[in-house]
């Protein structure tokens, strides 16, 4: 099976979270020893939200139910270039008038 895009926009105004996984030694007399911990030591996760009417959020759904939190699928995050991404979970909120609120965590993935 191909690798899927995630093509729908969000709420504007994203706010990211990048980290850079590291490992560190302390020593005695105050020193410390801090190296990159892999080749893939940055990492990036985006809680996004997602308004529209019932068929737009029904689609995003199922667009994340198809892949249940372990399938990563392609996106592309503000100032990067398209990557790999799982979404664990999601929140559907109901607002009234057929509109919905969806939030839902992309936190990126790797090639083996």
């Amino acid at each position: 099976m191909s690798t899927e895009t995630f093509s729908w926009l969000p709420k504007v105004e994203p706010v990211g979270n990048v980290e850079f996984r590291l490992k560190s030694a302390k020593f005695g007399d105050g020193y410390q020893q801090v190296a990159e911990d892999g080749i893939n030591n940055k990492t990036q996760s985006w809680p996004l939200t997602f308004v529209g009417d019932e068929v737009r959020i029904r689609s995003i759904v199922q667009f994340l139910d198809r892949h249940a939190g372990a399938a990563p699928f392609y996106w592309t995050a503000p100032l990067s270039e398209p990557a790999l991404y799982r979404c664990k979970g999601y929140q559907p909120t109901p607002m009234g008038a057929g509109l919905y609120t969806l939030v839902a965590t992309f936190e990126q993935a790797f090639h083996p």
